[in-house]
């Protein structure tokens, strides 16, 4: 069990890393950026992946039962109008409020989603794994707190101050919208038992059924992003923006962007498998919660922090030490250390 924590954690690392190539693109608009990544990592990796590693492909989604495929499109589609409110929250409320309220949500609710499907775990493994997502959340919200302190003191006198009802709209926007993005939890938990099922009866390695799961969701929450994105582009008139003579090295940099997304939800899909009969909550938490680790970890390191006050400093500190032991109070409880 304690190859899932790892591989959860693992997972969460790479999604905390994934964007990093793109402060290498030139002359993208954000749009550019983004439209296409979602594109690639929505759409062309997991079709390529699953027709190229899946064994009996077309008789494994062809024969799938179809309320299994309702569970699937729907939840993952809300996991994608998820997304985009979250980005829709930062423009109101910042981006540390926006994203802990965001992750937030998504660690408590997305994590005890899949019991669901699954059943609830005997009382003294679900108090601990509580007690643990507890301790996250605190970590969680105290990295929310650094993170106003420090806007707090870098913003100019002369910055105008969001009003009352823009505060409490974001609020509202990030917090509805990471409940919506715990449908990819919930999808993975409907998914997994059929298609793990199927891709062995027809031959397929364990590590496939996580390839499997994720070409699902990955096509239904790809119709809101994608589609968002593609509007966006027609709003800012950024189509020209293509017409660059950067367009070669951006595209490579945001294929890997897109194989190291995709790669990570997959990976957690497996983890949460090896993490056995509690693995959707235990992994959901451990992936959610290393990827935000590794943001403010990747944050410090390139001095993001270096001008904010010894308060923020203080916050983000023990939003770090937190965190991790939510993680290991969460792994203890299920059994994985």
């Amino acid at each position: 069990m304690i190859e899932g924590v790892l591989l959860a954690v693992f997972a969460g690392l790479m999604l905390g890393l994934y964007a990093l190539p793109e402060k290498f693109t030139k002359d993208f608009k954000y749009e550019n950026t983004w439209s296409l990544f979602f594109l690639l990592t929505m759409f062309v990796v997991p079709i390529i992946a699953s027709m190229t590693l899946i064994n009996g492909f077309g008789d494994i989604f062809s024969n799938m039962p179809t309320d299994i495929w309702i569970k699937m499109g729907l939840t993952s589609f809300l996991w994608g109008i998820g997304v985009m409110m979250w980005s829709k929250a930062i423009n109101h409320i910042g981006l540390s409020l926006g994203f802990s309220l965001f992750i937030g949500t998504i660690i408590l609710v997305g994590s005890l989603l899949p019991y669901l499907e699954e059943g609830l775990p005997a009382n003294n493994v679900l108090i601990t794994i509580l007690i643990g997502l507890g301790v996250v959340l605190i970590g969680v919200f105290a990295n929310g707190k650094a993170g106003l302190i420090r806007e707090k003191d870098e913003a100019d006198a002369s910055e105008k101050k969001e009003g009352k009802g823009a505060m409490v709209t974001g609020i509202l926007i990030a917090v509805i919208g990471g409940l919506l993005a715990t449908g990819f939890a919930y999808a993975n938990a409907a998914g997994r038992p059929y298609l793990h099922e199927v891709c062995q009866a027809a031959g397929n390695p364990e590590w496939v059924t996580a390839v499997a799961v994720m070409f699902p969701i990955f096509l239904s929450g790809g119709i809101v992003m994608t589609a968002y994105f593609l509007w966006q582009l027609s709003q800012k008139k950024a189509w020209r923006d293509f017409k660059t003579p950067a367009f070669g090295k951006n595209f490579v940099l945001i294929l890997i962007m897109a194989v190291f997304h995709y790669a990570a939800s997959a990976l957690f899909a497996f983890a949460a498998f090896k993490l056995g009969e509690s693995g959707n909550t235990v992994g959901y938490a451990i992936f959610n919660t290393s990827c935000v680790v590794t943001a403010i970890v990747s944050g410090i390191i390139t001095k993001e922090w270096i001008n904010a006050s010894s308060k923020a400093k203080k916050y983000l500190y023990l939003s770090l030490i937190c965190m991790v032991s939510g993680i290991i109070i969460v792994a203890i409880g299920n059994g994985a250390v």
